[in-house]
């Protein structure tokens, strides 16, 4: 049996080497507004799961797994009332690195968008945050539903 293992430790299972497996997926739980042209990181904040205690929900709202390789990560938002541009943003180190969008022109909606990528992290100083913004003119809410505002990230392939 294989018991838990942090970090870049390994195992051997049948006479296989086993390496963790990160994978988390968080929630936001609470409203939060959003400015109209500014870049607000999405504080999720109640974790689902944590394999690999990787993801932080109470400062910094980020993950940094601790095993290099290839993620698959996905985010989705809800927003409400919008009428215009909403966008959703993966950062990966202070940087926009890929952004969804929808524009509703026509009547005041509730929005939801996702964006989802496979992303290359080196297992020690890359991380990824996520940010909405939106173009309305005015402060839109984020809603705070759990079951439609989560964060998640896995491991797909180690190097």
């Amino acid at each position: 049996m294989v018991t838990s293992i942090k970090g870049n430790d390994t195992s051997t299972f049948g006479g296989q080497v086993v390496i963790p497996s990160p994978a988390f997926s968080a929630s936001l739980d609470t409203n939060i507004n959003i400015s109209s042209g500014t870049a607000t990181k999405i504080p999720y904040n109640v974790v689902n799961f944590d394999t690999n205690s990787n993801y932080d929900n109470s400062t910094n709202y980020r993950f940094t797994p601790t095993v290099a390789g290839y993620y698959q990560v996905n985010a989705t938002i809800s927003m409400v009332n919008v009428t215009g541009s909403v966008y959703i943003s993966i950062y990966k180190n202070g940087s926009e690195y890929l952004r969804g969008n929808q524009d509703y022109h026509d009547v005041a909606t509730r929005a939801g968008l996702s964006v989802s990528d496979v992303v290359y992290f080196n297992g020690s100083t890359d991380y990824i945050e996520m940010y909405a913004s939106h173009g309305t003119g005015s402060t839109q809410t984020l809603s705070g539903l759990t079951y439609i505002n989560k964060f998640s990230a896995a491991l797909v392939r180690a190097v």
